[in-house]
């Protein structure tokens, strides 16, 4: 039986990723986090709800290596849940020392160095480490790939995601990590057989259907779309768009919250954070839905043909925390427990990660 320890355990992301794998699998499933108070009254509600006992607490801080070192007693895989991207090396090293597999759910660019700087370790260790996992980073390149095995050539595939996440949810860190990908924010798409600039980016409109409509998206990168041109030689154009939020959010508050990022690149974080989620929270209107679609052109028997996938669910930190969930269903039997370091879109097997997505909550809409 694997045990896994969740950092962030009671936090939003953690909170509903123990409770998909207490339910999915028989996993042990530790909380970790500087409370050991909150995290020993989730166990216990764990406890209580999920049979077995598998439910544990433990005190540990990410920026310490031997708080670290003692919580990963006896754990199979650590999973970072919780914005602990300053501390990215002391907690992939602390499970490479623990002979531990790992997981983050982390979007930022100095984490990502500092695992690829790893790599050769990790992969002499014989540990499979699985970054930028969920929703988005996550979803968007497993969703090409899902398209691309129903078409004989793929041509272009854009991704497309709509966040609104609706009204009285609390401010977290995880709007702080966002922050920080404002600071270093990335929208070059792939056209015409090469990468546009680093510091462009591109508009398009999006039909999400149903009561989404039609939307003006702004393109974004991520490094798991990287790939995907080599994967499929044929490809054209691969690229991943968001949608704005509203008028206030996107044309007074953002170019606000990016010019006070500017000015004060870490003070600024915490502040124009709460700036930016009072926006969200009080100009937001229904449908408050997160979805993320794939529209991919090709050919099939001999046609021209298109494949549309759409991945909804009403609260964002579930549709971070299924994905996640649903990717290590396949780590624990193994199918994707390779040495190495691995992007969760290029690792898990696109059509059973849907499946298991669709049987945890997530609607799945594919034509």
């Amino acid at each position: 039986m694997a045990k896994i320890l969740i950092l962030g355990g009671y936090g939003q992301t953690g909170k509903p990723l123990a409770h998909h794998l207490l339910q999915e699998s028989q996993a042990e499933i530790v909380l970790g986090g500087r409370s050991l108070e909150k995290a020993a009254a989730l166990a216990a509600q764990l406890n209580a709800q999920y049979p077995g006992g598998r439910a544990s607490a433990v005190r540990v801080d990410a920026a310490n290596a031997e708080s670290l070192r003692a919580a990963l007693q006896g754990v199979d895989l650590l999973v970072a849940a919780a914005p602990t991207m300053r501390h990215a090396e002391t907690v992939a090293r602390a499970a490479l020392e623990a002979g531990a597999d790992y997981l983050d759910v982390q979007l930022d660019s100095g984490k990502l160095a500092v695992l690829r700087a790893l790599a050769p370790e990790i992969e002499r260790a014989g540990r499979c480490f699985i970054t930028e996992a969920g929703f988005h980073p996550g979803l968007p390149a497993a969703m090409v790939r899902y398209a691309a095995a129903r078409l004989d050539r793929l041509d272009t595939a854009i991704t497309a995601a709509y966040l609104n996440m609706g009204r009285n949810l609390p401010y977290s860190e995880a709007v702080d990590e966002l922050m920080q990908v404002f600071q270093n924010y990335q929208a070059q798409v792939f056209k015409n057989g090469a990468w546009t600039k680093a510091g462009s980016y591109e508009m398009r409109q999006v039909n999400f259907g149903g009561e989404i409509g039609e939307r003006r998206c702004y393109s974004m990168f991520f490094e798991e779309l990287r790939e995907l041109p080599h994967l499929y030689p044929s490809l054209r154009e691969v690229g991943f768009f968001i949608a704005g939020s509203d008028w206030a959010t996107d044309w007074v508050i953002t170019p606000i919250v990016m010019l006070g990022l500017k000015l004060a690149p870490k003070r600024g974080i915490r502040p124009m954070g709460k700036l930016m989620w009072w926006s969200m929270q009080t100009f937001s209107r229904p449908p408050h839905i997160v979805l993320l679609k794939v529209i991919a052109n090709g050919e099939k028997d001999g046609r021209t043909a298109c494949v549309q996938v759409a991945l909804s669910h009403p609260d964002g930190y579930e549709l971070t925390a299924i994905p996640v969930a649903a990717c290590l269903l396949q780590w624990l039997d193994g199918s994707v427990r390779r040495p190495g370091l691995w992007m969760m879109g290029h690792l898990a097997e696109p059509q059973r990660l849907f499946a298991d997505m669709r049987r945890m909550g997530v609607k799945v809409e594919e034509r």
